[in-house]
C-alpha cells in the first residue's frame, strides 16, 4: 500500500514541475520516454509517460515502456525509493533487490528528472 502511494505521490509531484520548476521543464522539454516502475509480481505499478515537456501517469503494469525498473517487492522499493543516499538504488541493483528492463540510459534520465523534481 506504502509503494502504491509512493508511486502516487512522485506522480503528482513531477505533474506540478512540469508546471512550475523551471530547471524541470527544461529538461523534460525535449524528451519522449515511458518510464515503468513496478514489482516484480505486477501487484504494484505505475507508467510515467514524458512528452515534449508534458507529464503524465497510469496505474498499472503496460508492456509499452521504454524502460522498467522492477523491485523485488513493494516493501523493498518503497525503502529504497526514499532512502536518501545516492547510492541506494545502485546497491539494489547490485543485490538484486532491482532489475532495469530495457534501456538503461532511461533509467538514469528518469533519476536526473526526479532529483530536479524535488
Amino acid at each position: 500500500m506504502q509503494f502504491s502511494i509512493l508511486l502516487f505521490a512522485l506522480s503528482m509531484i513531477l505533474k506540478v514541475a512540469s508546471l512550475k520548476n523551471a530547471a524541470f521543464k527544461r529538461f523534460i522539454k525535449k524528451a519522449g520516454a515511458r518510464v515503468l516502475i513496478k514489482t516484480r509480481d505486477g501487484k504494484y505499478a505505475r507508467l510515467f509517460v514524458f512528452d515534449r515537456g508534458k507529464v503524465s501517469s497510469e496505474p498499472g503494469d503496460r508492456p509499452d515502456y521504454d524502460v522498467a525498473l522492477i523491485w523485488r517487492d513493494a516493501s523493498t522499493g518503497f525503502q529504497v525509493m526514499t532512502d536518501k543516499r545516492k547510492d541506494a538504488s545502485f546497491n539494489a541493483a547490485a543485490q538484486g533487490k532491482l532489475r532495469v528492463d530495457g534501456m538503461g540510459v532511461y533509467a538514469q534520465w528518469f533519476e536526473q528528472a526526479v532529483k530536479l523534481a524535488m
